[in-house]
């Protein structure tokens, strides 16, 4: 399994969306991580971006968003985190 892609409210958008894509194309899958609002927006926004980025390859992916619990600083913490898929688009043409 590859690793965790993090997202911070401060991430730019298009720069996760290629770890995203790169991660998709070696691995089939990807998982984004986020918290806090702000965090959730930008990664949201990442894999609409990936989306894009794909498509011109024939590949579609889903999302399938989660909550996690994690300890940061001995604290939990709720995040969400997306599963993402990639499957073949049959009907890509060049």
């Amino acid at each position: 399994m590859p690793n965790i892609i993090k997202v911070a409210n401060s991430s730019n958008p298009t720069t996760v969306a290629g770890a995203i894509a790169g991660t998709i194309r070696d691995h089939g899958s990807a998982e984004v991580q986020a918290i806090g609002a702000g965090a959730v927006n930008q990664a949201v926004k990442s894999i609409a971006i990936a989306s894009n980025y794909l498509k011109g390859d024939g590949i579609d992916i889903a999302a399938c968003p989660s909550f996690i619990d994690i300890d940061i600083d001995e604290k939990k913490r709720t995040a969400i985190r997306f599963s993402i898929v990639a499957f073949n688009n049959h009907n890509h043409q060049s």
